[in-house]
């Protein structure tokens, strides 16, 4: 096998015309076994292996720095830079991560796993590079819809200005996660429509030169762009045409599907496993059903509408009622927050790792303005995303700390839809509500109205021990309570429902009856639910165990693993209550 002899570039430029065409078939047949099993990026990766090739033909990594952005494209180069056998051998497929890692190669400069940030982290490079009088190539790979991204506007408009060498490839297949969506991707597609001569051009006038590459899937004339352009004095933007999910007929056919995908029949793109009821379903029947209930209903989402179960069809179904603003969270949230000001009922989703990028926004333009707009942070918690560049457990800290943001914390699908009805509705303030990753269902009637000083909810009655399990956590909280009572102790268990604040009249009445209190929260105990819970209580004498997650980048952690060495699992819970009463 070709690909197994690939321990550099400097192998790969030694290759003939016929055996580069070898190479690129093996790397999709490595990268389709090893996705189609573990999962992972599939059509992004597909779609650059020419021009990974290309790349590494021309320019002599690692001292010329390329940067690929948010590592969607990431895969193909780990092949040639040392590591195929993390590709090629099933034994050492978690060799490495799905992202661009300075530790795994000196050919990765940065771990990058947020969109639109290659062209900034590259222009510092070419920066610090000038300082230093060097003369080595600096080259930023964007594409699959991160030109969307306010930063790399950013990056663009400033390194626009520079007379430095600084190239940019843009890798427009024609997609984001989803379709493109902005007035940006019109540009691009009269770009691609005249072979790169229309006189609308967005990158000239940011001050960049410019040159275009119909077949971006042909090593040959990638190799003959990127050679016009090595060694470049002023910044310029490389345009190339390249097909998303090439060579694998099922990534072709359906780009969104498998732009990232679990474990799939490569034969007929089928998921393996079983199916089973999930929250994007869940998402998607309550929010398509309040939109065709009530006209003021707009859900805006930023890329990634299958997050909430709007597949292509859905989006049809509802038309203008659903904004995909592509990647730009930012712009989403002061969007949401003028749609509520002029009357509307907005509702905007995205994941818990995405939403760090619009604090600002929270704050600044939602916050301050007392706008009602409820926003769904998805993938929460340690079992959302697992990567370090992924990590969705810092959002409660995050929104928590924002004055005027009520962040409710629903403990199953029934109170989701409860707390999501009233929060759509009110007109007092904006509201985030913390989805589950795990479906669980609870018989039990829930609050309509979620307005004013809200309380916590005391589900069951004891004495010494109360245990607070925080939204998904509510269900440990009551499997701990079940074994401290077979220890002959009857904890008090209590629903929080909201993170951002504490309820200090229910924990005061809690302390006067309780020695022991336990927090349990799904993400980072630095700044979370607990840490303010256990400030409450300190001044009355009450001793508190929090749990949750130590603030780190901790990296493809189990979520099994990570509760056991936290001290999560139930029977551990209940171990820890016992031994601080002294029992």
């Amino acid at each position: 096998m070709l690909l197994e002899k690939i321990q550099s570039p400097a192998d790969v430029k030694k290759l003939s015309a016929d055996e580069l065409k070898t190479l690129a078939a093996e790397i999709r047949e490595a990268l389709v076994r090893k996705v189609s099993t573990r999962g992972g990026h599939c059509g992004p990766n597909l779609g650059v292996v020419e021009l990974t090739i290309a790349l590494h033909r021309v320019f002599d990594s690692p001292r010329d720095k390329i940067v690929f952005d948010v590592s969607h494209q990431s895969y193909p180069p780990k092949m040639l830079t040392g590591r195929a056998r993390a590709f090629v051998d099933p034994a050492h497929w978690e060799d490495v991560t799905g992202y661009t890692e300075p530790t795994e190669s000196e050919h990765d400069h940065f771990l990058v796993g947020h969109t639109s940030t290659s062209v900034s982290l590259a222009l510092g490079l070419a920066t610090a590079r000038d300082l230093k009088g060097g003369d080595w190539n600096v080259v930023a790979v964007i594409g699959d819809g991160s030109l969307s991204g306010g930063e790399a506007f950013e990056g663009l408009d400033n390194a626009g200005e520079y007379a430095t060498n600084f190239v940019v490839v843009v890798n427009d297949n024609e997609m984001s996660i989803a379709e493109n969506h902005g007035g940006l991707y019109r540009s691009l597609a009269a770009l691609r429509e005249s072979g790169g001569a229309a006189s609308d051009n967005y990158f000239k006038a940011l001050g960049f030169d410019y040159l275009y590459v119909e077949e971006g899937n042909d090593v040959a004339a990638l190799e003959e762009a990127f050679r016009k352009v090595k060694g470049t004095k002023k910044p310029v933007v490389v345009h190339v045409h390249t097909r998303k999910g090439l060579g694998l007929r099922c990534a072709e056919e359906r780009k969104e599907t498998f732009h990232w995908s679990g474990p799939f029949d490569p034969e007929t793109g089928k998921p393996r496993g079983e199916g089973g009821e999930n929250w994007p379903d869940v998402l998607r029947d309550y929010l398509v059903g309040k939109i065709e209930s009530d006209p003021d209903v707009v859900v805006v989402h930023s890329a990634v509408p299958v997050g909430i179960g709007f597949t292509e069809d859905v989006r049809k179904r509802v038309g203008k009622r659903f904004v995909d603003v592509g990647i730009a969270e930012e712009h989403a949230v002061a969007l949401v927050s003028g749609m509520a000001r002029g009357g509307a009922k907005p509702v905007y989703s995205t994941h818990g790792t995405f939403i760090q990028r619009a604090y600002d926004q929270i704050s600044q333009d939602l916050a301050v303005n007392g706008n009602s707009a409820t926003i769904l942070v998805t993938m929460s918690g340690a079992d959302g995303m697992n990567d370090a560049s992924h990590l969705c457990i810092f959002d409660i800290p995050m929104i928590s700390g924002i004055p005027n943001v009520l962040y409710l914390c629903p403990t199953c699908v029934e109170e989701f839809r409860a707390m999501a009805d009233w929060a759509i509705d009110q007109r007092e303030r904006p509201v985030a509500i913390r989805v589950p990753n795990a479906v669980q269902h609870r018989n039990a009637a829930f609050d309509a109205d979620y307005s004013g000083a809200l309380r916590y909810r005391i589900e069951r009655e004891g004495a010494q021990v109360a245990l607070l399990g925080l939204g998904d956590f509510f269900e440990r909280a009551e499997r701990a309570a079940d074994l401290l009572a077979e220890s002959g102790i009857r904890a008090t268990v209590v629903n929080p429902r909201f993170a951002s604040g504490v309820d200090g009249e229910t924990l005061d009445a809690l302390a006067a009856t309780h020695e022991l209190f336990v927090t349990l929260e799904n993400g980072s105990v630095a700044g979370g639910f607990g840490e303010h819970v256990a400030a409450r209580l300190a001044a009355r004498g009450a001793k508190t165990l929090v749990r949750g997650l130590p603030k780190e980048f901790y990296d493809r952690v189990p979520f099994d693993e990570l509760l056991r060495r936290n001290r999560l699992m139930p029977e551990q819970i209940a171990e820890d209550a016992l031994a601080a009463l002294g029992k």
